[in-house]
């Protein structure tokens, strides 16, 4: 059965959106308000998908989208939130206006979990010793094994790490 498909790729334009064609996706939700995204493309004389449209207006041509750099309160939020809700884009981006799934998705992959990643592994290296007076710094996520995850995989892990 299945759902049917959204449009004939056929004579389909893919690939970068010209300045022309925002300006008429811009005018058409302007003019007839969000939705319908199916019958959109045919409607407003645009030769691309519903979901391309739909993911056009979303990511890049809302008037409400804030664009530039990540403010440090954004980026504390970011991580606060991606500790409780993990990977749940929208749910995060529902928290800071302005900023889209994408945008937070992207930040994190690019700037946020390479920080994060190289900040737990220098508390492995550090002497016990060490130890106590950077726990007071690190949030809980960086010591809890993800979900799904015995001790005994764990331990495999770390003795395959050692050979």
């Amino acid at each position: 059965m299945g759902r049917s498909p959204c449009c004939e790729k056929v004579g389909l334009k893919k690939g970068r959106w010209t300045v022309e064609e925002d300006v008429i996706l811009t005018n058409y939700i302007k003019a007839n308000g969000e939705g319908s995204w199916r019958s959109l493309p045919k409607n407003a004389g645009l030769l691309r998908c519903g979901k391309s449209c739909r993911l056009r207006w979303i990511n890049y041509l809302r008037a409400d989208l804030k664009r530039g750099n990540i403010t440090p309160h954004e980026e504390e939020t970011i991580v606060k939130l991606h500790t409780a809700l993990r990977n749940r884009w929208s749910l995060i981006a529902a928290q800071l206006p302005g900023r889209t799934d994408n945008d937070i998705k992207n930040y994190w992959n690019s700037h946020l979990s390479g920080k994060i990643y190289s900040f737990s592994k220098t508390i492995k290296e550090t002497k016990p010793t060490d130890l106590h007076a950077l726990t007071t710094t690190v949030d809980n996520h960086q010591r809890k094994r993800k979900p799904g995850r015995t001790k005994r995989s764990a331990m495999k892990r770390q003795k395959l790490a050692l050979m």
